[in-house]
């Protein structure tokens, strides 16, 4: 059975983030605050192939081509700089 909970001390800018999710997502506060409860504490696991997915939508609008390790190195060089 579902336990009840209630919070008190919630800062402002929190309540306004959690609110405006909550009209994004159509939901009532109480149920977006328990979807990113279940978001945080609950995560789901991600199956590899999800993650190749993932990491081909990522690549995708990288150029194509081959990737030198010489000029990654010396981008992330100038990148400290």
């Amino acid at each position: 059975m579902p336990t009840t909970l209630t919070l008190k001390g919630i800062p402002d800018d929190v309540y306004a983030q959690l609110k405006a999710a909550a009209e994004l997502h159509r939901r009532s506060l109480n149920n977006e605050a328990i979807a990113c409860l279940e978001d945080v504490l609950l995560p789901r696991k991600v199956s590899a192939s999800e993650r190749v997915l993932r990491a081909r939508v990522l690549r995708a609008p990288l150029p194509t081509g081959v990737f030198v390790a010489a000029e990654i190195d010396a981008a992330k060089r100038q990148g400290r700089k």
